[in-house]
């Protein structure tokens, strides 16, 4: 039963692994907002409020793989005649293990949420702005020193939000050692 067990932590682990890696906007490494065509901006603004909607409906899906995980192991717990106390402990575990996931998750996802908001409105700036900058030395040149003020001021926020979401990771993974 704990080899069953086991088997379908890890299986949901992947299952929700391979959800959080199609949140992401398959941007290229090399995109670079300076140089890029104000229909590759608009292209990845979509991109960005996906991810950001894909952010929000993470943890339901989240749920739902929790709640298969924790169905299929009663189901088999109980195929093989295993004492009604043994059944409730092994699920007990599986719900305190779901929700300490869930928790983090949740944070996980409003961080990442918030920084494709932070992103999406730079990028909102930029393609509003666009054809009344001039990049010179891979640096945006405006008109008026406010407006680079506050094209500063969004890819501030941007920059916090990635370190939130970056910090967040670096605490996933040193979870994952102590487990």
């Amino acid at each position: 039963m704990l080899a069953m067990a086991k088997k379908a932590a890890s299986e949901t682990g992947v299952s929700i692994n391979k959800l959080s890696d199609e949140i992401e906007p398959k941007v290229s490494k090399d995109f670079d907002p300076r140089t890029a065509s104000r229909s590759e901006l608009e292209a990845l603004r979509r991109d960005v409020q996906t991810a950001e909607t894909n952010a929000a409906t993470f943890m339901s899906r989240c749920r739902a793989l929790f709640k298969t995980e924790r169905d299929k192991m009663e189901s088999y717990a109980l195929s093989l005649s295993v004492d009604k106390d043994s059944v409730s402990g092994l699920l007990s575990g599986i719900d305190s293990r779901h929700a300490k996931i869930e928790a983090f998750n949740s944070k996980m996802m409003l961080a990442r949420a918030e920084f494709y908001r932070a992103y999406e409105n730079y990028l909102t700036f930029l393609i509003g702005e666009f054809g009344a900058y001039k990049v010179v030395d891979r640096q945006f040149i405006f008109r008026e020193q406010s407006t680079a003020d506050r094209l500063n001021a969004l890819a501030s926020t941007v920059t916090a939000a990635g370190k939130r979401v970056a910090d967040l990771g670096v605490e996933r993974n040193a979870n994952i050692q102590s487990d």
